[in-house]
């Protein structure tokens, strides 16, 4: 149980109120960020609701499902650099959703801990020949560019098969899951609209 004094600087952080408004300008539902995050609907929504103060590793995977840093939680208003830098060793790995024991793709964000952005890039590697990806929805626009191998995208029941150097924009409002096809290494670079 935390003290009075303690819980009274954690509330004037608001991080409920910032992960509500986190999940609803991505028009996610509570069941959705539980599905990315691998944290159950009722703890996120005790979370929102400012009736428990997440740890630092539960924050940290909601923040990684919406692109933003840690910082973004406890930082006051300031004004956002001109560039950032991410280096490939300093990018975190992780599988297509927490908890899967194999998981169709590995994701790496290629904009993280950059806060308040208005895309988000990925480097994706398809590990799974022919094994789909849970299909998934979100608000804003997806746009795929295949680096190496064969990447099947399934959009609202069509498949759309992509060789290295192709590209896809679509609308990621419908339903969607990626699937490697063949024995090659796949990879793609997918931005997404914040």
């Amino acid at each position: 149980m935390l003290s009075h004094t303690l819980t009274t600087a954690l509330e004037g952080y608001a991080i409920g109120p910032k992960v509500r408004a986190l999940r609803t300008a991505r028009q996610l539902g509570l069941v959705q960020l539980g599905r990315h995050s691998g944290l159950s609907p009722a703890l996120l929504s005790k979370i929102e609701r400012g009736q428990l103060f997440p740890t630092l590793p539960t924050l940290l995977r909601i923040a990684l499902v919406f692109g933003v840093g840690l910082e973004h939680f406890f930082a006051r208003d300031r004004a956002r650099p001109i560039a950032a830098v991410v280096r490939k060793d300093e990018r975190i790995r992780l599988p297509e959703r927490a908890g899967k024991r194999v998981p169709a793709y590995r994701f790496e964000s290629l904009d993280y801990p950059v806060t308040d952005r208005k895309l988000n890039g990925y480097y994706v590697e398809v590990e799974a020949e022919e094994t789909s990806s849970e299909p998934h929805r979100h608000a804003g626009a997806e746009l795929a560019y295949v680096l190496s191998g064969e990447l099947v995208i399934n959009i609202a029941g069509e498949d759309y098969a992509l060789h290295k150097g192709d590209s896809i924009y679509f609308d990621c409002s419908h339903s969607h899951s990626y699937r490697r096809r063949g024995h090659a290494r796949c990879a793609a670079v997918v931005v997404v609209t914040a």
